[in-house]
């Protein structure tokens, strides 16, 4: 009854975890309005046009607040949360084709202090970002004149809204009304809001925001032909090589079988043969090495799904979705990492399962969350709006403690009941046989360096669309694309493997974290190619 119980406790955990973390769907109920019907105007950040990831509240500047007070709600997932988007009400008054003629909704009383706010954001070219119905919309804060002594604020906000039927499906923002900034002047801001119908379908409204002719480029095509082509080449080559040595070993090995016990005791082993009795030696950090690759086999788990998810689901249209999306996939594959950490861990004869448990569990967790919460420091010290809060915070924390431990420990389990023996084709000497002193360029650090430059080369073009989606102003939709580059990603890394064996922090602390959970996945994928391919050399090789 017991066990039962902290079961159902689990489930319920789960379920209301996954609630939490999907993002709301764009159902009937929300994206449909009727006539007169409120519709909300929400302000979100504001910040430099040249640095996209140094955002600000949009309050933060000195701009005032309409004069309605009140709005319905507004449901936040975690994924925005963690994503820093904060949105604040505008205070306008906007109704569902309700048209509403240049009508002043606030007043700013321009000391020194406030113009000082908005000359330097005008100076370092700053943009705002708003949201109508989860549609993005941007507008410049101000402008110089040419000799970049005077400088003048947008206090006019021209919005054009069409529909189609009950349902918003576009946007348009134009920013009119320049007046100059003088101290110890009152500045009105107005808006006006106009309808139209539209021939867009709710479901493409999105298009407008996507970039066709960048990330369909004929560069792009060019590099995933290249990438493609260069995958057939090294399979063929390494298959060529391979087959051709391991057909003339086989057939050496298969002649010494037929000879008497006399003759076989007096040759000698040769080839990858005389070391049969150490290539399925434990490592020698078993712990660490299992925890890396039950994580890696769990990042490939989560990157495969979320990308099948993105090609099913447009996820760029709903704010956070992605995130959420890849949350919420990589705390419901934690049995992956469990089984594949655990199983590997049993195999090389580690006893102490449950630390290497808590190890692979959280892992990916500690590195992710390490550089975020370092993060998170500094975007609070320049109070960005990427500061997350601190209840965000022990959300995660909750989600790792009370979620994917639990789900790691099952495939913990099931990795060491069901495949946690080592069932290896030959056994392991004793004794370890002296190795030769390699040259330099065999050294593990020469190796490794080297082995990640043909996989990373072959999805190096794909990265530069991904990375300018992430760091510039572009959505990234072109999922099969990356489908087919973590597809050529895997077998270009089995092949190399087999055949060697301030904010500049925000920049460098995303990249660190994305470089080496892409380096685990790949070393992950590595081995168990590698693992797979010489498991089944020996196999075929009588030993005695």
């Amino acid at each position: 009854m017991m066990g039962s119980s902290r079961w159902k406790i689990a489930v319920v955990a789960f379920f209301s975890f996954a609630e939490l973390l999907m993002p709301i769907e764009a159902d009937e109920h929300e994206h449909t309005y009727t006539d007169k019907e409120e519709v909300v105007l929400w302000m979100n950040t504001v910040g430099p046009y040249h640095n996209r990831q140094e955002t600000y509240k949009y309050f933060s500047l000195p701009f005032c607040v309409g004069t309605k007070k009140t709005i319905s709600h507004y449901h936040e997932t975690l994924g925005e949360a963690l994503q820093g988007v904060e949105l604040e009400f505008s205070g306008l008054d906007i109704k569902f084709k309700d048209e509403v003629m240049q009508t002043t909704y606030c007043e700013i009383e321009l000391d020194k202090a406030k113009r000082d706010a908005f000359v330097y954001a005008i100076k370092n070219h700053y943009w705002y970002q708003m949201y109508i119905d989860d549609l993005p919309i941007w507008g410049i804060v101000g402008e110089a004149d040419e000799n970049g002594e005077d400088h003048y604020l947008w206090t006019y906000k021209k919005l054009e809204i069409g529909f189609n039927g009950n349902r918003i499906v576009d946007v348009n923002l134009t920013s009119e009304g320049k007046v100059k900034l003088v101290p110890n002047t009152r500045i009105a801001m107005s808006y006006s809001v106009k309808w139209k119908k539209s021939d867009v379908k709710f479901e493409d409204r999105f298009d407008k925001y996507l970039d066709p002719s960048f990330f369909q480029h004929r560069i792009h095509w060019f590099s995933i032909f290249n990438s493609f082509m260069m995958v057939i080449f090294l399979v063929g080559l390494v298959s060529m090589i391979l087959m051709r040595t391991l057909r003339k070993d086989y057939a050496r090995y298969s002649k010494e079988e037929e000879m008497d016990d006399m003759d076989r005791d007096l040759g000698d082993e040769y080839g990858w043969k005389q070391v049969h009795g150490d290539v399925f030696r434990p490592s020698s950090h078993p712990m660490i090495f299992s925890s890396l690759i039950g994580s890696g086999c769990q990042i490939f788990s989560v990157s495969f799904i979320v990308i099948i998810v993105a090609m099913i689901e447009d996820l760029y249209t709903e704010r956070g979705s992605m995130l959420s999306t890849a949350i919420f996939v990589y705390a419901a594959t934690s049995p992956v990492n469990g089984y594949f950490g655990g199983s590997l861990y049993a195999k090389q004869g580690g006893r102490r399962w449950i630390k290497q448990m808590f190890i692979g569990a959280f892992l990916i967790p500690a590195m992710v969350c390490g550089t975020a919460f370092f993060i998170n420091f500094i975007a609070m010290y320049y109070h960005a709006s990427r500061a997350i809060p601190f209840g965000t915070m022990v959300a995660v924390c909750c989600i790792c403690l009370f979620v994917i431990l639990p789900l790691n420990l099952v495939g913990t389990i099931l990795g060491r009941n069901l495949s946690g023996q080592p069932n290896f084709p030959c056994r392991v000497n004793a004794v370890p046989r002296p190795i030769p002193e390699k040259k330099w360029f065999m050294e593990p650090a020469v190796i490794v360096c080297l082995g990640g430059i043909l996989p990373f080369g072959s999805i190096f073009i794909e990265m530069y669309f991904i990375f300018t989606s992430f760091w510039a102003y572009k959505i990234y939709y072109v999922y099969g694309f990356m489908m087919l580059v973590l597809v050529i990603l895997c077998i270009v890394t089995v092949c190399v493997t087999i055949v060697f064996k301030d904010r500049t922090s925000f920049y460098f602390g995303y990249m660190a974290v994305f470089s080496s959970s892409l380096g685990i996945m790949c070393g992950a994928v590595g081995y168990v190619g590698t693992s797979a391919f010489v498991r089944k050399i020996y196999t075929n090789v009588k030993i005695d």
